[in-house]
């Protein structure tokens, strides 16, 4: 869903108030990616999705309040849990969906599945499997866009367990001393795997591992799009002008389990029924319909919409082609006539 340029807000004195219009976009993207990713967990229980999936279930509101923070400039970089981001970032569904299918109309060829997806033109840089390791990345991205002068930043998402790597520390340094343009946003769904914070770490405010980098740091309710958006703007304005890196802690929560694995036995039904009634689609949805005024029927045309470009992304992706052999060797070294041992 692509971002529709529009007036976000209007500030007054005291607070800010975020028109029709934006929570009309943020209550659509959110259906979209909550959709997609229920698909997508029905998909893999018929083993039509294989490998590792991890679903963005209930972390929606990061997305689209990282959204109409960002112009389609800045880059996004992120973990494995990757689907919604990308989708957010403007990647189109069907691409998505291909690529879990593995099929060759994927967002990466169908040669990177669930955690690998890869967006050049939408500027959405991954989907990583291993942990933490996009930190440092994304400090390069940054590294980038200063380098050639233009004011785009770098979004840079991990989990609370990446905060525990040895590279986020070398990474918070070297964008301070640098002054990078880059977002820190840590995605605190309070469990690594399914592993509390609480178990792992001596600092519970995981935002204040930025003052050790004298880099500013914040912490944000993860499940209000409006407070992620004023965050990030903040952030990202600091950036554009030169003031350097920002450590966001986003405290979001993942309804559903790591991975399609996990039996979620270190958590209760009561604090996942606790978490569901602060839902962010159910919270945008109120608004419209409170605050708003908007008819119940403009509610259900989006429905709609979402419902049926979920459905054609499957279709999309069941009627795809899966990559040929031929493509096996392609897209791991850019040199085309790399010397591969073939025999």
């Amino acid at each position: 869903m692509p971002l529709k340029f529009f007036p976000v807000s209007t500030t007054t004195k005291e607070t800010v108030k975020f028109t029709k219009e934006t929570y009309l976009y943020w209550y659509e993207l959110m259906l979209l990616l909550r959709r997609f990713e229920e698909k997508a967990g029905q998909l893999y229980g018929m083993q039509k999705i294989r490998g590792f999936c991890h679903l963005y279930i209930g972390q929606e509101a990061v997305a689209a309040g990282c959204m109409t923070a960002t112009k389609p400039g800045d880059t996004f970089i992120t973990a494995y849990r990757d689907h919604g981001l990308a989708i957010a970032k403007g990647i189109s569904a069907k691409s998505c969906m291909a690529e879990l299918f593995g099929k060759a109309t994927g967002c990466s060829k169908g040669k990177g599945g669930s955690m690998h997806f890869f967006g050049v033109k939408e500027r959405f840089f991954g989907g990583h499997g291993i942990v933490g390791a996009q930190i440092g990345t994304g400090a390069g991205l940054a590294f980038a866009e200063q380098y050639n002068g233009t004011d785009n930043v770098s979004l840079t998402f991990f989990g609370d367990g990446a905060a525990r790597q040895g590279i986020l520390h070398e990474t918070f340094n070297l964008a301070q001393v640098w002054k990078l343009p880059v977002i820190f946003i840590c995605e605190n769904n309070n469990y690594a795997m399914g592993t509390s914070v609480q178990r792992t770490s001596n600092v519970m405010d995981i935002y204040k591992l930025a003052d050790a980098y004298d880099m500013p740091g914040d912490t944000v309710d993860g499940m209000s799009p409006e407070a992620v958006h004023q965050a990030v703007q903040r952030a990202v304005k600091r950036a554009r002008e030169g003031g350097g890196p920002t450590l966001l802690e986003v405290k979001t929560y993942r309804y559903k389990g790591h991975s399609m694995s996990d039996p979620q036995k270190y958590r209760t039904k009561e604090e996942v029924e606790e978490y569901k009634q602060r839902d962010p689609i159910e919270y945008a949805k109120s608004k419209l319909l409170d605050d708003f005024k908007v008819p119940e029927a403009d509610i259900e045309a989006i429905n709609e919409r979402v419902k049926a470009e979920v459905e054609e992304a499957v279709k999309f992706a069941e009627e795809s082609p899966w990559p040929s052999a031929d493509e096996l060797l392609k897209d791991v070294y850019i040199q085309e006539d790399y010397p591969f041992i073939t025999d």
